[in-house]
């Protein structure tokens, strides 16, 4: 396990290897086993098997999702709205394990049902795990028109409250419902009275749905990115400027939130991770 490996790193650190090469690599072996370690770790369940969707699953923090996931060994249902993207993050995911998706838009009933239809087929009618991700980016109220707004609200809060209901209606005992929200729930600026509405839901969504669930043993977790580089900061961050803020460690990579993911989903039963906040180590 992950924390078995650092720990005897930390061993090593102080002690002069006897050898190096492949005879290393035997000792370390053998000096990891002979460790101890029974106090020092829970139970970490593995992936491998698991039957995942992930909505937003083609682009940005919901493509890392997927790809991590699909490299533990989960079969992997992604969504996303465009045909390209959608292209692009499938050949990522089978080089890594085993994925599959369509194109459409959870905003829509029409693309809600079209989604689960799909997934139904492509995980044989059950899931264990579902990442609900998918976001359109939202300012103010008074810098779009009706339809816009409602658009925006549909996706950004209607559709998680949905897609968790029928995620939870297609699992047994041991399922996972990861919501991926965000930290203008906390921040609340300016300008982002909208998203920050939508993500404000969400939350107290996950809180009251994870008391609702936890009876049935399905877990419900939130997990709220700040500032992540992604396609969904365009136009208000460049590429060159997400890379500039990220090496600059005032912004988060999608992957940051896929290990936080990760973790969440990786406990025994008995405990819930039930919220995450991830956050540049910096300003921006």
């Amino acid at each position: 396990m992950i924390g078995e490996t650092n720990v005897a790193l930390k061993q090593f650190s102080c002690t002069r290897p006897p050898f190096v090469g492949a005879a290393y690599g035997e000792y370390f072996m053998a000096r990891q086993s002979a460790l101890n370690l029974s106090d020092a770790h829970t139970q970490q369940p593995g992936l491998e098997g698991k039957r995942v969707v992930v909505t937003g699953g083609t682009t940005g923090i919901g493509r890392a999702i997927a790809i991590l996931l699909a490299g533990e060994g989960a079969s992997v249902f992604v969504c996303g709205r465009d045909e390209q993207h959608l292209a692009d993050a499938l050949k990522r995911i089978n080089e890594v394990g085993k994925g599959d998706g369509v194109a459409l838009d959870l905003a829509r009933p029409e693309g809600m049902r079209r989604f689960w239809s799909a997934a139904d087929v492509s995980l044989s009618g059950a899931i264990d795990v579902a990442i609900i991700n998918a976001a359109v980016p939202a300012q103010t109220p008074m810098e779009v028109n009706e339809e816009d707004l409602r658009y925006q609200l549909d996706t950004d809060l209607v559709a998680y409250v949905i897609a968790s209901r029928e995620a939870a209606r297609r699992m047994s005992k041991g399922g996972d419902i990861v919501l991926i929200g965000s930290m203008s729930a906390v921040s609340r600026g300016k300008g982002s009275s909208v998203y920050v509405a939508a993500k404000s839901g969400v939350q107290g969504f996950a809180a009251a749905f994870r008391e609702e669930m936890a009876e049935k043993d399905i877990k419900v977790g939130l997990i709220e990115p700040g500032l992540t580089g992604a396609d969904f900061q365009y136009p208000a961050y460049s590429d060159q400027e997400q890379r500039d803020a990220i090496n600059a460690e005032k912004m988060l990579r999608a992957e940051d939130i896929a290990v936080a993911t990760h973790f969440m989903l990786t406990q025994p039963r008995r405990a819930a991770v039930s919220l995450i906040q991830v956050e540049p180590r910096l300003e921006s």
